[in-house]
């Protein structure tokens, strides 16, 4: 089994594959029983990008919306769920006039969101497409066992894979692959939630959204027109030339979460990553629970900002009692400036006795927060 397929894509660097090695250890995997065979076979040779490639293919919309993704379970009983992944290398829009090979969880970023209860018995059937060319598996963090499924769904292109698990910790929890060099797959795209609700569910809400932030990490500097090529170089020194919500740059821009005044809202909100911590947050809104790390017992309240680390997941509510524009960010805030920005628009009256401004005509022509 080839963990570092790369036939048709940037050959990694052999820094790259030192740490796919150490992954595979790390997975149980066949691959670093024979590590230095396998170093000197996947070391490539070197080369260099001087700009984006001419001729791509069409690119496909790999957005995931906010809004795309199943209701609440309620307080049913235990079930066999199942779930289809379909792992895909597929050309989408990064930015504006900018496109990048993105590789997916069924054709979006993040992936699914995944929904259960505690209890559930979980049914996972991983297809690698055929027209891949790496090799892919999924790292489910709800999951108690070995690699988190990783081993058990680790598929060549072509190939399926599957295994089930029972859901035993109520939680907000990623998934990704788990396929060396890990972190070039997370990277990618390659990552998603589940949620494991408790037996009772959740408190009922008026919406409910679902964003994850990632990062990208290309050969041409931000901003570039035409096709950027990953580098795995800025990827293992970690200089992301992206930040996104959402797969890509404008999608939580163009595709903004929607809500009423006096309406209560939830975001599920995780980090793929693979490399840096978001300090999500609202501008102009305060959270009023928030369930760190995805716990899902007693929240806090009355938050600004939610500490998220890559790997990890958060839960915010808030009621939505001023109408305007409400812009989502890492509160790292230079990361804006790289992309990494969405909008909440509210609809409704104004209600002067929570907010009221002095001069609504000029702040109309201006941007703030805080």
């Amino acid at each position: 089994m080839n963990a570092l397929k790369i036939s048709g894509r940037r050959p990694l660097l052999a820094t790259a594959a030192v740490l796919a090695l150490a992954t595979a250890a790390w997975l149980g995997s066949p691959l670093a029983a024979n590590a230095g065979d396998k170093l000197a076979a996947a070391t490539p040779q070197m080369h260099s990008h001087s700009g984006a490639s001419g001729t791509v293919a069409t690119p496909m919309n790999i957005v995931r919306l906010s809004t795309d993704l199943p209701g609440p379970i309620g307080k049913r009983g235990p079930q066999r769920v199942k779930v289809d992944l379909n792992t895909t290398e597929v050309t989408g829009q990064l930015a504006d006039g900018t496109t990048y090979l993105y590789w997916t969880f069924n054709n979006k970023v993040p992936g699914p969101f995944v929904r259960v209860r505690v209890g559930d018995t979980v049914e996972v059937k991983l297809k690698n497409d055929d027209g891949s060319v790496m090799m892919h598996n999924v790292d489910f963090h709800a999951v108690t066992g070995p690699g988190g499924g990783a081993k058990a769904t680790e598929a060549a292109p072509g190939e399926t894979r599957g295994f089930e698990f029972k859901a035993l910790n109520p939680g907000l929890y990623v998934y990704h692959c788990a396929t060396p060099t890990v972190a070039q797959h997370i990277a990618n795209g390659m990552y998603g939630l589940i949620l494991v609700e408790p037996e009772e569910g959740l408190p009922k809400v008026d919406h409910e959204f679902y964003v994850m932030q990632g990062e990208i990490y290309t050969e041409q500097a931000f901003g570039t027109k035409g096709h950027a090529e990953e580098s795995i170089d800025k990827l293992l020194s970690e200089r992301p030339e992206y930040f996104i919500f959402n797969g890509s740059t404008d999608a939580l821009k163009k595709n903004p979460l929607k809500a009423k005044v006096g309406e209560t809202v939830r975001i599920y909100f995780g980090v793929g990553g693979p490399n840096y911590t978001s300090s999500f947050h609202v501008i102009g809104e305060i959270f009023d629970k928030a369930y760190p790390m995805a716990s899902l017992s007693s929240p806090l309240k009355d938050v600004q900002t939610i500490t998220t680390p890559p790997g990890g997941a958060s839960v915010v509510d808030f009621k939505v009692e001023v109408p305007g524009n409400y812009i989502l960010v890492d509160h790292a805030l230079s990361r804006v400036e790289r992309g990494l920005a969405g909008i909440l628009q509210v609809d409704g009256p104004p209600d002067e006795a929570i907010f009221k401004d002095y001069n609504p005509q000029k702040s109309a022509q201006s941007t703030g927060g805080h």
